[in-house]
């Protein structure tokens, strides 16, 4: 599946990009505040294309006309995600590379593919984490129509070793649709 936006193509990854994640995912700005390790070769971001970025519905941000990627963009359905949900409900992921920040991508990104999860896969409930102090993440889904719903504290995160606070917030479908004119609608 390909996603559209007026700035953005939302691609599948694929092992081409590798080069290019190792780029940005080397930055340790990046990942600490997503809760993963900074990549540590154009092999280790190869891996990781691989293992968890091929997965179903987590996608490459693209810039139109520049097939590089940027970021990434994904939805965990059900029990594949972290927190606790049901299997008609997604957890939205998102990160984008620094050069790129306070451009508004990652908003544009996520009301795509919040169109695309609540209208083509009948998720009912978008949930969406973030890390305390991680307040980049938090403008970005209350730009979505995000609102809080509950904190979870001296949650254990392995990939970084580290315990932190995790403000979860959520967005279902008819919150969602109430919110279309505020928003914009999105055509896909």
């Amino acid at each position: 599946m390909i996603l559209e936006t007026d700035r953005l193509i939302l691609r599948p990854w694929r092992e081409s990009d590798a080069e290019k994640l190792y780029e940005y995912a080397k930055n340790p700005n990046i990942g600490s505040s997503a809760g993963w390790p900074a990549h540590t070769s154009v092999e280790n971001s190869r891996q990781i294309i691989r293992d968890i970025l091929s997965a179903d519905e987590n996608y490459a941000v693209t810039l139109r006309g520049d097939d590089s990627a940027i970021g990434s963009i994904g939805l965990l359905i059900g029990e594949k995600s972290n927190l606790n949900i049901k299997p008609d409900e997604a957890e939205i992921g998102y990160w984008i590379a620094e050069p790129y920040w306070g451009q508004g991508l990652i908003p544009e990104a996520a009301r795509t593919i919040i169109h695309y999860a609540f209208e083509t896969l009948g998720i009912s409930t978008l949930w969406c984490g973030y890390f305390d102090g991680n307040e980049k993440s938090k403008r970005a889904a209350e730009k979505c129509g995000f609102r809080f719903h509950h904190t979870e504290y001296g949650k254990e995160w392995p990939l970084i070793n580290a315990v932190k606070t995790q403000h979860v917030t959520f967005l279902n479908k008819q919150a969602w649709r109430d919110l279309q004119g505020i928003l914009g609608e999105v055509n896909i």
